[in-house]
């Protein structure tokens, strides 16, 4: 068994800390006050080969493994740790494996070299106003004839939305095509942002500013036939393998910033004195450093897992990537939250920069790609089986 980065993953991870520290680290707080990532970011990300990394190289994308994608998430977030660039990330990079696996080949050719230079957006639509989790249950509806699809419905917390609409792209979209069935009659189908009869309301979160999280209503909005995702009625099987991969990225961002919180908070007890002595020298903080430490190290190593099983393409590669997305983002929040109380009143203003990531990291604890309850239920399931 053998724990260590190959030379190439190593150059990897070099060569993206470098990029992303000259070319995102100067604008993660205008990202967050001002609430959008510079187009030109994305531009050079696709240039640099990491802003989906899975996209075959026929597509104009690196050829990347998901080891080298994690490599990639851990990085994004270390420097941006509000998570607006780390939500991006995983959603292109995630549900552009989806396009890319099931996708039909005239929208693969269309779409894929797009996304892999960083000129569009893609990502998906399933949670509704009625339920996030629940994706069996889900109400819009696509109506198939003459060769086009006519959807009608509402979506509710997309991530994306607004950009898609403004640069580019669009959303992999669930819509029910056989009633009475539940998951077996829902239809992943491609919906560019700015179809006729998309209307989007963006939402106001209280974290990762940089990235739009919004509603989309769908008015009589017609796409070709072209535009659905592998065969009709299986879209919740696709739907499913996407959030099963997606969950390795978002853990990833989550460990990510662990560690760089862990990181400024070590480096600030080490220095900083109270009562005579620095406070890395009380037991109580120094105790506190080896728990956490202990615990970052033991989630990302529970990723580097599932991210091995997902490219060896092991059928329970899900029960471990479920098992990072309940962990990784608990430890990350408790990570920010314990530094910042080192930090004391200095932690909790924005000057920090450790109220950005506490704010960003709540998003990952409440949803995104599935609540930690729901990572509860599939792991349970898989052991008790």
């Amino acid at each position: 068994m053998d724990f260590s980065l190959s030379d190439e993953q190593k150059l990897l991870r070099k060569n993206t800390a470098e990029f992303l520290e000259k070319n995102l680290k100067p604008f993660v707080r205008e990202i967050d006050n001002n609430g959008e990532i510079p187009m030109e970011f994305f531009r050079k990300a696709g240039e640099n080969g990491i802003i989906s990394p899975l996209i075959k190289l026929k597509y104009g994308g690196p050829s990347l493994s998901f080891m080298d994608s994690v490599i990639i998430s851990e990085e994004i977030a270390r420097i941006d740790t509000s998570m607006a660039t780390s939500v991006y990330y995983l959603l292109n990079t995630s549900w552009a494996y989806v396009l890319q696996k099931y996708g039909k080949q005239e929208l693969k050719d269309k779409l894929l070299p797009e996304i892999a230079n960083g000129s569009k957006f893609i990502g998906i639509a399933s949670t509704e106003p009625s339920g996030g989790s629940d994706v069996a249950n889900i109400k819009t509806t696509g109506r198939i004839e003459n060769g086009k699809v006519i959807i009608n419905g509402e979506k509710m917390y997309i991530s994306g939305a607004v950009e898609a609409k403004k640069n580019g792209g669009g959303h992999l979209t669930l819509v029910k095509t056989k009633e009475g069935v539940g998951h077996k009659g829902i239809t992943m189908v491609y919906v560019p942002a700015n179809a006729d009869g998309i209307e989007i309301t963006k939402l106001n979160n209280m974290g990762r500013m940089g990235i739009s999280t919004s509603g989309i209503k769908y008015t009589n909005v017609e796409v070709p036939e072209e535009n659905i995702i592998g065969e009709i009625n299986e879209g919740f099987y696709y739907s499913m393998d996407g959030f099963n991969h997606a969950r390795i990225m978002v853990a990833a961002a989550c460990n990510g910033l662990s560690y760089k919180m862990l990181e400024e908070g070590l480096n600030y007890i080490k220095e900083r004195k109270a009562f005579g002595k620095h406070l890395s020298d009380f037991e109580a903080i120094s105790f506190e450093a080896a728990d956490l430490r202990t615990d970052v190290e033991m989630a990302a190593l529970l990723n580097y897992k599932a991210a091995y099983l997902a490219d060896v393409e092991d059928p329970d590669f899900y029960i471990y990537s479920s098992m990072s997305k309940l962990k990784s983002p608990q430890i990350a929040m408790d990570t920010t939250k314990k530094v910042m109380m080192w930090f004391g009143a200095y932690g909790y203003t924005k000057d920090s920069g450790i109220e950005m990531a506490a704010r960003g990291i709540f998003s990952y604890l409440v949803g995104a790609e599935g609540a930690l309850n729901i990572m509860k239920v599939i792991i349970s399931k898989a052991i008790l089986k």
